[in-house]
């Protein structure tokens, strides 16, 4: 019922009340009173309808990527209608947008407690949890969504993924597997598969799901190296050296590539290959402990064969001045990789001994 509507029921009422009070004789000298619910009715109505108004002025600025201005519109229309739902939803949207994940999982909450049959409030709650990682909220947020969408894929796969960080790993299975049926097509269900079996040391399961994701996502880099660390745990290192090598084909910049190419090559005794290979791992991504600690391993391996070649006379090139060389390069990225990541017992071990 719009203003205009309302101010005249109103009037007529009052007129009618009027006629029917003079008529019994009963009519006083001093005006009626209005009904106070309906006027307090007209004032909402008015607030609902200004709240309207600073919502629509708010799509428009986010539309021209004026998202200050927006906030602010959204926010007068929440103080007039504190029961707007869909100004809390747009509000959550321009947060994440601007990665304020905490404001936008604060906006997308209410919403969902305003209409608790809102699918994309409690996907998009789900959404920001999890870049946040609040499994446990992102959790429970994707399955109320896979409540009001037993057919959407995405939020089922991303429960599944949620379980999966929190180490619920059947939980993580049953999801994924839903996901699956849902989307036979898309390899990614395929992908956590082999994660989930990797994580429960099922690594000929890992490598048949791998594979099926890989021949769904031909020549993806990324399933690549999961296969390649996949058959790395199988001590298949010739197999996972060739995967490696093609992922990193496909994608030069790949650290994690890299670093499990040095891997493997140290596994083939190929130490000049490993340092290679962590090399150019740490130059990727100078934050990689792993690359750091496996770099230090491949240098005092090195070390230690400059020094047997040059007792045994095979390398007259080799000297005390080399091996101490590659020594100290190697307690160098230890000691960078324990600035990383601290709690590595065994490698501080190492560290103090090959220090001295």
């Amino acid at each position: 019922m719009d203003s205009r509507f309302r101010f005249c029921f109103v009037s007529a009422l009052s007129v009618a009340m009027f006629i029917f009070l003079a008529g019994c004789g009963q009519l006083k000298q001093q005006p009626v009173a209005q009904d106070d619910e309906m006027l307090a009715d007209l004032s909402t109505t008015s607030d609902q309808e200004e709240a309207v108004s600073f919502y629509v002025d708010a799509v428009m600025l986010n539309d021209l990527d004026d998202r200050d201005n927006a906030i602010e519109k959204l926010n007068l229309a929440i103080e007039l209608d504190p029961e707007f739902g869909m100004a809390y939803s747009l509000r959550g949207d321009i947060y994440r947008d601007v990665e304020q994940y905490d404001l936008s999982a604060d906006s997308y909450e209410t919403a969902t407690e305003l209409d608790p049959w809102s699918f994309g409030d409690f996907f998009n709650l789900g959404k920001v949890h999890q870049v946040m990682s609040n499994y446990l909220k992102a959790t429970a947020a994707y399955i109320r969504a896979c409540e009001l969408d037993a057919e959407h894929y995405e939020s089922h796969l991303n429960v599944a993924r949620c379980y999966y960080e929190l180490k619920d790993l059947n939980r993580s299975f049953e999801y994924t597997q839903m996901a699956k049926e849902l989307a036979p097509e898309n390899g990614e269900p395929d992908v956590l598969l082999g994660d989930i079996f990797v994580a429960q040391n099922e690594h000929t399961l890992a490598i048949s799901a791998y594979k099926r994701a890989l021949e769904i996502n031909d020549n993806d880099p990324r399933v690549m190296v999961s296969l390649a660390v996949a058959y790395l745990r199988s001590q298949k290192f010739d197999v996972a050296n060739e995967l490696l090598l093609a992922a990193i084909e496909a994608d030069p910049d790949d650290g994690m590539a890299f670093q499990y190419l040095g891997f493997s090559y140290l596994k083939l005794k190929e130490t000049d290959l490993a340092l290679r290979s962590y090399g150019k791992a740490v130059k990727i991504d100078d934050s990689d402990w792993m690359a750091h600690k496996g770099m230090g391993v491949a240098c005092i391996l090195k070390s230690a064969k400059e020094k047997d070649d040059q007792l045994e006379g095979r390398e007259l090139e080799a000297n005390e001045q080399e091996v101490s060389r590659l020594k100290a390069k190697g307690v160098e990225h230890w000691s960078r990789s324990l600035n990383i990541k601290p709690d590595q017992p065994r490698l501080l071990v190492l560290l103090k001994k090959y220090s001295n």
